[in-house]
């Protein structure tokens, strides 16, 4: 089922300002789509409001051709799996499935097909008579989402469902999830504040700040070529270095003066307008250059390295104390308190007008 939103608003009795507006956003028929953003952002309650928890204050929604707005939840053909697993602990794992099928009235036979098909997915066929009690964390997650399953919904909603589990549980429920939209092929919205599960889950990504859509689009596109500033530092760990500066005879230069940059030529067409004028250069830890010999280098001492394995990261300081961030394969050798030269792959380059925070296209 396609999902489309028409500049949808919601603005809360009470309240001065709207949560979220100016919504237009079209999540296509089997997509697995996150919405993601920080706390306060407007995306449980955009979910909630396609979940029809939620009323809308302005504009419309639509399920394929039909207009929802005023459809209630139970007729909206939707299963929500929630942060909290909210399984009754006195009924068994099957009857926590079964629970939402018995309550339809449906055959015991379709029952107890749809829950044993489920069971085998979510490979809990052995735990079907145990109590929530007597499993893990991530066994009873896998619960709520068989009640979701067993109701064979035309869109799964959820509401950051894996924020319960530990770290290591949570990479393998990441994994789990994406096998079973690729199964069941049912279109899927997804809210998080982890941008680990928007990068490795989603086909595509809606990325709120401050009740607005910041970008939207497949999750290369959030880190190869951030629309704006926003989307720059907020995807991406450790986050895009931002350097603040102004473009001189075609070069940049940064604010305090010890960063010179002579970008690609491609670039210096993009930065003609921009002449004189305030930017900001982003470019993600991995793509700095060790090289002494390149004419875009700059010194700095590195205050702490952070073995991650396979990779260093370097936290350096330029000569006015300010900070970068630099990644560099694990197996060189760097110590803190050394002084090197970095220089700039020149096209990891991001530029950004600094007034409007948007991406110098």
């Amino acid at each position: 089922m396609r999902v489309i939103l028409e500049d949808i608003g919601k603005k809360y009795e009470g309240r001065s300002e709207f949560t979220i507006r100016n919504i237009d956003l079209e999540i296509k028929e089997k997509e697995f789509c996150v919405i993601l953003g920080p706390s306060g952002c407007g995306k449980t309650t955009l979910l909630r409001m396609i979940a029809g928890l939620n009323s809308i204050t302005e504009g419309d929604m639509y399920f394929n051709e039909r207009r929802i707005n005023r459809v209630p939840p139970k007729n909206r053909d939707i299963a929500m799996v929630f942060q909290s697993y909210a399984l009754y602990p006195h009924m068994t794992v099957y009857d926590n499935m079964a629970f939402s099928l018995n309550m339809r009235k449906e055959s015991k036979s379709v029952i107890d097909s749809r829950v044993k098909e489920a069971a085998n997915l979510l490979q809990m066929e052995e735990y079907l008579y145990s109590k929530p009690a007597d499993i893990s964390g991530g066994q009873r997650q896998r619960v709520a989402l068989g009640r979701a399953i067993v109701r064979k919904p035309k869109v799964f909603l959820m509401d950051e469902p894996l924020s319960n589990l530990d770290a290591k549980l949570r990479e393998h429920m990441r994994v789990e999830l994406v096998r079973l939209h690729k199964s069941l092929g049912t279109t899927t919205i997804y809210v998080t504040h982890d941008q680990t599960e928007a990068m490795t889950m989603a086909d595509k990504i809606v990325l709120l700040d401050d009740g607005k859509i910041q970008q939207f689009g497949k999750p290369e596109e959030f880190y190869n070529k951030p629309e704006n500033i926003f989307v720059a530092e907020f995807i991406g760990s450790p986050t895009m270095n931002m350097l603040d500066g102004k473009i001189e005879n075609g070069k940049f230069i940064s604010e305090n003066g010890i960063i010179n940059i002579d970008p690609k030529d491609e670039d210096k067409k993009l930065l003609r307008e921009y002449e004189n004028k305030r930017v900001a250069v982003g470019i993600r830890p991995e793509r700095f250059k060790s090289d002494p010999e390149d004419k875009n280098t700059f010194k700095a001492t590195i205050d702490v390295v952070e073995m991650l394995g396979k990779e260093k990261l370097l936290y350096i300081k330029l000569e006015d104390q300010s900070e970068l961030v630099v990644s560099m394969p694990g197996y060189y050798e760097y110590s803190a308190f050394e002084e090197h030269k970095f220089g700039f792959d020149l096209e990891a380059l991001h530029f950004f007008d600094r007034e409007s925070g948007k991406r110098i296209n």
